[in-house]
């Protein structure tokens, strides 16, 4: 026989595309996702084994099961759960504020139902979507009006194009801000189409800088809350009270960035102590920009608490439109703030609060329970041993400011040892997102509240040699 017609043989050895169709698994798996995308995935899984197995027919059930390989890979969410072990709470990569119940409940909610979102039940006439937290807003910072848009920086930039277009934004140097992705402060407000006037020094910045910079052309005193770092030493700033009040003296307005923006005093749960809106607006801050996704506990959202007339004037900008949350959002804003009434209970119902409050020694406990289900999944592969850590806030809030708390560290020999066992817990079901350090791979279990299914699918873990 000829190279050729061997080869003919061998090819002629695959199933055709309809013939593994009608295999019962595969069968199952078009009734799940669909013929479109089972057909497609045979397909590929045909041309690949014609070049790499040289047409070898691996038989119904080898091929069933590279079938339903191929589709799942292809199906799966590109956006997944995880566990977040990283010691982190608020982690941006992982997408930062967990919802509570009552906040998912409400979002679901909206999704599946039309909604009041712009009408006004009582008169029958349109209405403004601001006013489904805006209410809550005004009770909870003592601010007279309120607004919403996507994201913290979208309520800078917008403040910033309202009140300082062609103007000038004066800042203190050591307030210029940059967060992750490199997003800097200034080249927001140039982008706002406003001036930036820097005073004082990194370290330390008087009164009179700020009355020496104000002109005629000036439209605004700016602060902006260093959350993600800390200036120590021989510092000096001006403080939200006295800034406002220079401000008044000349008829501008004050304006502060507080980034984070918890709504209550931290240290009333044993936590660092954060300012808070409220604290800035009894200040006299004409208007206060947060988000609502960090400490705030809610959903990615920027938030501007302030004087009514400056609220309106934000309002009636055209990019208010354009940056404008939707339905959802609202919905699961509305059901956050509403926790934040029964400050007693806070702790244990938001999300946030209740991750950054565990003690260490409950989780530790936690750590003792589930080493014997690591060592089992490890194997010779690792030691593994509990040990102390440190947890972080996130998200550039009290960057300082650490919190005891406890996990294993994972130590093993060899060269990339470490690499394969963070890629194996990365490659479970749903993966496990830790860091290395010192040596180890190290798990925080500050954030771990499914302990059950994050112990149930450590049976999967496989560590490559």
């Amino acid at each position: 026989m000829s190279i050729v017609n061997s080869a003919s043989a061998e090819l002629s050895k695959l199933p055709s595309v309809d013939r593994v169709l009608g295999y019962p698994a595969v069968q199952r798996l078009v009734e799940q996702h669909g013929r479109a995308p089972v057909t497609e995935a045979v397909r590929a899984l045909l041309a690949d084994l014609r070049k790499r197995a040289g047409g070898r027919d691996l038989g119904e059930a080898a091929l069933s099961a590279r079938v339903a390989e191929t589709v799942s890979a292809r199906m799966r969410p590109n956006l997944r759960p995880v566990f977040n072990l990283t010691g982190t709470v608020l982690h941006t990569n992982l997408g930062r504020a967990l919802l509570p119940d009552e906040a998912v409940e409400a979002a679901v909610a909206a999704m599946r139902w039309p909604t009041t979102l712009e009408y006004d039940v009582e008169d029958g006439d349109r209405g403004d979507r601001d006013k489904v937290v805006e209410g809550l807003l005004c009770g909870l910072t003592g601010a007279e009006s309120a607004t919403v848009v996507n994201n913290n920086a979208a309520a800078v930039f917008l403040l910033l194009n309202t009140l300082a277009q062609s103007k000038e934004a004066v800042v203190s140097r050591g307030e210029l801000i940059e967060i992750g992705g490199a997003f800097r402060l200034p080249d927001i407000m140039r982008r706002a189409g406003a001036k930036l006037v820097e005073v004082g020094t990194t370290n330390r910045t008087h009164p009179k800088d700020y009355e020496e910079a104000i002109g005629t052309r000036t439209a605004m005193l700016m602060k902006a809350h260093c959350s993600n770092y800390a200036i120590t030493g021989f510092t000096a700033a001006v403080s939200e009270k006295d800034a406002a009040a220079i401000a008044h003296a000349r008829g501008l307005p004050c304006v502060v960035d507080l980034g984070s923006g918890t709504l209550v005093d931290l240290s009333r749960y044993g936590l660092p102590r954060e300012r808070t809106p409220a604290e800035s607006i009894a200040d006299g801050v004409d208007l206060v920009t947060f988000s609502g996704d960090k400490l705030l506990g809610g959903p990615q959202a920027g938030i501007l608490v302030g004087r009514r007339e400056l609220i309106q004037r934000v309002k009636r900008n055209p990019l208010k439109r354009a940056l404008r949350v939707g339905k959802i959002t609202l919905a699961a804003l509305e059901a956050v703030l509403r926790l934040y009434l029964d400050p007693d209970r806070l702790a244990q119902r938001l999300t946030t609060l209740r991750l950054l409050t565990r003690p260490e020694k409950d989780i530790a406990g936690q750590a003792r329970r589930l080493l014997p289900a690591m060592e089992r999944a490890l194997g010779p592969h690792a030691k593994v041993t509990v040990e102390s850590m440190k947890s972080q806030i996130g998200s550039g809030a009290l960057p300082a400011d650490l919190l005891p708390s406890c996990g294993f560290a994972v130590r093993a020999s060899g060269g990339g040892a470490l690499a394969r066992i963070e890629a194996a817990f990365r490659a479970l079901p749903i993966p496990v997102i830790g860091y290395t350090r010192d040596g180890a791979f190290q798990l925080d279990l500050r954030c771990l509240e499914d302990e059950q299914a994050f112990a149930a699918q450590l049976a999967s873990l496989k560590v490559n040699p």
